[in-house]
């Protein structure tokens, strides 16, 4: 499956979606679809700060639990909150209705350090 090419990857399988200086995240269809069926997702409330690389969340399957990293740096100004209540959506809609935070940056120019989609499709086919 091809991923988006509006969007920047990590090596992470966070996606990055730019709007000016904020952006938002997300997990990949990859990386949801190699977790499994989600049941529960952890995220950090607005105002916390992210660094680029460090954890900032987590994501429970019925198979594991994984980390969510930071794939930029910044202050968390929105949280999904319908993950909450409805962790499913990590499944049924990586790209749309299970973005997980919205964070200003501290610094644009990471987001240019991200892949794009062929490179992130490269990787994950691999």
């Amino acid at each position: 499956m091809a991923s988006p090419e509006n969007l920047k990857y990590s090596e992470d399988h966070e996606w990055v979606k730019s709007e000016g200086n904020t952006v938002t995240l997300g997990i990949t269809e990859f990386a949801q679809s190699e977790l499994g069926d989600i049941v529960f997702v952890e995220l950090p409330e607005e105002g916390d700060e992210i660094t680029k690389g460090d954890s900032f969340g987590s994501v429970e399957s019925v198979k594991t639990v994984s980390e969510l990293y930071a794939p930029v740096s910044g202050t968390v100004v929105e949280v999904n909150e319908e993950l909450e209540d409805s962790p499913e959506l990590v499944n049924e809609s990586p790209y749309e209705g299970a973005w997980m935070i919205k964070v200003e940056l501290s610094d644009e120019s990471e987001v240019e350090t991200l892949m794009d989609a062929a490179a992130y499709d490269e990787m994950t086919n691999a």
